[in-house]
């Protein structure tokens, strides 16, 4: 029986800091005063920075979107809290330097047939470009499609602090 050995395959995940995704995570919340507050507190004096944040509310609970500078300990401090979460990949984007540079990235999926799910804007500024996270429903075609197109997607990487201009 054999392990594998000298077959070339490396077994890595396909998460980690290398994969050109970033994390989101979406924490459900009561709908009422201070909730939004207690969440964005747990990442005070970590070096964890909430890197980009949507929230979609309804009479009974919120849903709040967020994407950190270190999801793997910012994923540790919510499931410490007790806190309702889901993990997805979204997509960085750096938006090129164009008058209308959402519609330069949407034309660029349209033409692929790739639905955007989600959109919102990344809140720093990386590598001194802007930036979005989106979400689609083919995320390697997309991330295919938007590097032919001469696009840069990001990675967890690009979020730390010390990437950032």
């Amino acid at each position: 029986m054999t392990t594998g050995e000298g077959s070339g395959t490396k077994f890595e995940t396909m998460r980690g800091r290398g994969y050109p995704t970033i994390r989101q995570f979406t924490v459900f919340l009561e709908n009422r005063v201070g909730q939004l507050q207690e969440v964005v507190r747990r990442f005070e004096g970590t070096g964890i920075r909430v890197a980009a944040i949507s929230i979609n509310d309804s009479a009974e609970c919120a849903f709040v979107r967020l994407v950190l500078s270190d999801y793997e300990r910012g994923r540790e401090l919510l499931e410490r809290a007790g806190l309702a979460i889901i993990e997805s990949d979204l997509l960085g984007v750096e938006l090129p330097d164009s008058p209308q540079p959402i519609l330069r990235v949407c034309t660029a999926l349209l033409a692929a047939e790739i639905n955007i799910i989600q959109a919102y804007p990344l809140l720093a500024r990386i590598h001194g470009q802007p930036a979005m996270a989106i979400m689609v429903d083919n995320i390697d075609l997309a991330t295919e499609t938007l590097n032919a197109k001469g696009f840069r997607v990001l990675t967890e990487d690009d979020l730390r602090d010390d990437i950032l201009e």
